[in-house]
């Protein structure tokens, strides 16, 4: 009688830094979801807030959002058909690359895919991320600071002074270039301006079901480019589940 692929043991020795116990905690938890729900979808995310994935949460209350290091999640799924979990999770582990997130749920594929191709949060850019317009500030007075604030725009990089007690921009000042890579300073000035240019948005890559059933839905996002390599945000949002 061939051994129950639920029995088997995980060995953690390849993975570095957080500790065995959280780590084996992740991936007891993603064999759960993957024992309850359904359907299963691994999702890329562009410009994650745990703020909007919190709001995703409450919205989705009837199915489940996990986050972790690839390498543990790959090792919860199975990396080649002796160590999966479940029939063709190990055809999936590929696509676990750049930042990523499990969604796990009953509703349909189709349900699934309508919501995340419509769904989209605009939000202030970070450093690093890439202008996506010109903004130049005008000259003149900024009746929108106070006069506090006079010293941080102009540890910022403009040009700035008290006129009347009024903080002043002394010539137009541009702020950025479509196409810049943001510095920490430009990221801070644009949120003080109240220009956004990132949109929070989640892509479908992976469609899996209980019947071991697979699908790449977005193959083109395995290339996307992320320094970390890893999805972010499991430890912040533990506490919102």
């Amino acid at each position: 009688m061939p051994k129950s692929k639920r029995d088997r043991a995980v060995s953690l020795t390849a993975t570095k830094k957080k500790g065995l116990e959280f780590k084996q905690n992740l991936i007891s938890e993603i064999r759960e979801c993957l024992d309850t729900y359904d359907n299963f979808f691994i999702v890329s995310m562009f410009n994650q807030r745990n703020l909007f994935l919190k709001e995703l949460r409450q919205e989705w209350t009837d199915s489940k959002f996990l986050f972790g290091k690839n390498k543990v999640i790959a090792l919860a799924l199975g990396r080649d058909p002796e160590s999966e979990y479940k029939d063709n999770l190990n055809k999936i582990t590929p696509y676990l690359i750049g930042n990523i997130g499990l969604l796990f749920t009953n509703k349909t594929k189709e349900e699934v895919l309508s919501y995340f191709e419509s769904h989209e949060c605009p939000d202030y850019a970070r450093s690093g991320n890439i202008a996506t317009e010109d903004v130049t500030i005008q000259a003149g007075p900024l009746a929108q600071f106070q006069h506090t604030m006079e010293p941080q725009l102009r540890k910022l990089g403009m040009h700035t002074s008290l006129k009347k007690g009024i903080v002043t921009l002394d010539s137009d000042f541009v702020l950025c270039k479509k196409g810049d890579k943001l510095t920490p300073e430009q990221a801070r000035l644009l949120k003080l301006f109240e220009h956004m240019q990132a949109v929070f948005k989640i892509n479908v890559k992976v469609y899996w079901n209980k019947s071991g059933d697979y699908e790449i839905i977005d193959s083109t996002l395995e290339a996307e480019d992320n320094e970390n390599g890893d999805s972010q945000g499991y430890e912040s949002e533990q506490g919102l589940t």
